[in-house]
């Protein structure tokens, strides 16, 4: 099995700093370790981006966040240097798309809708769908969560004005980076801070802090507090989901987090900004193997 990570921008024989140690991880477990080329990805030049990838062999990509768009063609791509992705286009989808994972997370998970498109007339319907209360604002894959007030917390589902400029903003700043339609998600308060869970062959492997809050896990506590636990079993207690005027549902920017919510990268298996209710970027963690988890 093959690890990819992505390059260093200006160092391509290098890993990406964020990745080197996951790379140097890796290598000493005995997987091997390739790079490819995130911002050729970005550009839609996948070949181009796995130009350094041997070729056969099955792997896993720990990297960047991708469109789902971009991820298949990475798939392709490698699929004609006969490398097969342990994760295949569609599961990404499915995984990094919320329309794809809601529906069997509902019972864990802040009540949501979405709509199909950005128009206003379906925004209205699917805030309607909602109902009364306050809402947090996102698309199939991010938030706005930098822009708090302005484009992602909707104060009052049941007023149409004060929503729809919300939207709006929202729309304004995701720009060309709107994926597939509005989501709409009942703003709930947390007990607990949240995790973030790692999962193997459908069976719950690691829980670890959430990037956001490092030093605060819900127990049983890990060793210490940057080193993800190793529980008996996953349960629902550790999504923090249970209701109480705590914690926001989406947090607001703070020094802990400003790194890794920089710019258009976010790291696979870390929870997007504005992710709200369970953690389910677990869900979209590359690794298949016990390998070690990173913040």
């Amino acid at each position: 099995m093959m690890l990819l990570v992505p390059a260093d921008p200006l160092r391509q024989r290098r890993p990406d700093d964020h990745f080197a140690p996951e790379a140097q991880a890796a290598r000493a477990a005995g997987i091997d370790v390739a790079l490819i080329d995130h911002d050729a990805l970005t550009r839609d030049e996948p070949h181009r981006a796995i130009s350094a990838v041997p070729a056969g062999g099955s792997a896993v990509y720990r990297g960047w966040m991708l469109r789902s768009d971009q991820y298949a063609a990475l798939a392709d791509a490698l699929a004609a240097r006969g490398v097969t992705l342990r994760t295949s286009g569609d599961d990404y989808r499915r995984a990094h798309e919320l329309p794809g994972w809601y529906h069997q997370l509902a019972p864990l998970t802040p009540t949501s809708t979405w709509t199909t498109s950005a128009a206003r007339s379906t925004f209205d319907e699917a805030r309607i769908r909602l109902g009364t209360g306050a809402a947090v604002l996102r698309d199939y894959t991010k938030s706005m969560k930098h822009h708090w007030h302005e484009a992602a917390f909707i104060p009052d589902l049941t007023d149409p004005t004060s929503a729809w400029h919300v939207a709006a903003r929202f729309l304004e700043l995701r720009a060309d980076d709107f994926t597939g339609g509005f989501v709409l998600r009942a703003f709930e308060h947390f007990t607990t801070a949240e995790v973030r869970t790692w999962w193997i062959a459908g069976t719950c492997a690691l829980v670890g802090a959430h990037p956001d809050t490092p030093d605060d896990l819900p127990s049983p506590t890990p060793t210490t507090p940057t080193t993800p636990s190793r529980p008996e079993s996953c349960t629902g207690t550790y999504a923090g989901a249970t209701p109480t005027p705590a914690t926001p549902t989406c947090w607001q920017p703070h020094a802990a987090n400003a790194p890794g919510s920089a710019g258009r990268r976010h790291p696979l298996g870390r929870t997007a900004p504005g992710r709200s209710g369970l953690t389910v970027s677990a869900l979209r963690s590359q690794w298949q193997t016990a390998g070690p988890p990173i913040s």
